[in-house]
């Protein structure tokens, strides 16, 4: 098969998926990353507001029935104090993310965008889960750049054994109208979960073609205590990778960021997916007080300073050769 190919069948891409030696593949992602966004990686702040959700994700500590978790939900004004810092730390984009929580309703959400916006120019992605098309356009009109909702999977019987009948139609239709409000559009999915294929793997990327996605997240499912999935094996950390790579070369121009579960995995192979295909990293700023609370899946909890910790990840972008944005 060709490498510059761009029309690549499911077929096609479940064989790549399984190459022996990849190391070709991986250098022309790394070839076309470079020659799109050059050297450059993007940070980007995540802010959790709320850890509430009403769905119940087999595979989410988040889910509506863990009565183990602690819930919270920041207050309109930590928000914005929180937003505020991280623009003074330099972000220049912040992800407001969140469970499915039904207090922040739109004009709650667009507020929030809008003010945001108003007091530090930072670029707004919004993450909050299936909203109806009026939802959407309120949320656009106030001012948000992005929607990031990921489609977890491509398989429609996967999709429903995993959020409890829910079906993967409502989901893509979700992804249409966000991409028509004319969001820059992200997706993504999850390598590893329970009946999925190379060729389930080759749909989810073939997918995001589809959509005509501008950001992908895509990362390794990592198995959460109090879940219905909590003895479920991790995802591979090399499929992952694999999967970004290909992406990259079928969505040049697409945003793909090092998933922070990849580095719950491999924690190098956080920052080796900058030689397949990754051009972003999100780096949390949600208060210490509530981010050991937003437990989609476990990870280790670290004192953390904003500004200290954005400084510290632009010299290691640096010492990878690279330039942090």
């Amino acid at each position: 098969m060709e490498l510059n190919q761009t029309n690549w069948t499911v077929e096609q891409l479940a064989e790549l998926l399984a190459l022996p030696d990849f190391s070709r593949m991986y250098a022309y992602a790394d070839k076309i990353n470079c020659q799109v966004h050059g050297d450059i990686i993007e940070i980007r702040a995540i802010l959790e507001f709320s850890n509430i959700c009403k769905r119940r994700c087999a595979y989410c500590g988040l889910n509506s029935q863990n009565s183990k978790v602690r819930r919270y939900r920041m207050s309109e004004k930590e928000i914005m104090e929180t937003a505020i810092i991280a623009a003074e730390a330099g972000y220049r984009t912040l992800v407001m993310q969140s469970g499915e929580d039904d207090y922040f309703n739109r004009r709650r959400l667009g507020e929030l965008v809008r003010q945001i916006k108003k007091q530090t120019g930072m670029a707004i992605t919004v993450s909050c889960g299936e909203k109806s098309y009026e939802d959407y356009a309120w949320i656009r009109q106030a001012g948000a750049d992005r929607y990031l909702l990921k489609h977890e999977t491509a398989d429609p019987d996967i999709y429903a054994g995993l959020h409890a009948g829910d079906a993967l139609s409502n989901r893509l239709r979700c992804l249409k109208d966000i991409k028509e409000l004319g969001f820059e559009t992200g997706s993504g999915f999850m390598i590893g979960l329970p009946g999925q294929s190379l060729k389930t793997i080759a749909q989810d990327i073939l997918l995001l073609k589809e959509i005509g996605c501008d950001m992908a997240g895509i990362g390794p499912f990592i198995p959460s205590p109090d879940t219905e999935l909590k003895d479920w094996p991790a995802g591979s950390a090399e499929l992952t990778k694999r999967a970004v790579a290909l992406t990259r070369i079928l969505l040049p121009d697409a945003n793909l960021p090092a998933t922070t579960a990849l580095g719950v995995l491999v924690k190098t192979d956080k920052y080796s997916i900058f030689q397949c295909g990754a051009n972003v990293i999100m780096r949390k700023v949600t208060p210490q007080k509530y981010e050991e609370c937003y437990s989609i899946y476990p990870n280790q909890i670290e004192v953390r300073d904003i500004f200290k910790e954005r400084k510290q990840l632009e010299q290691m972008i640096r010492g990878m050769g690279k330039i942090p944005r």
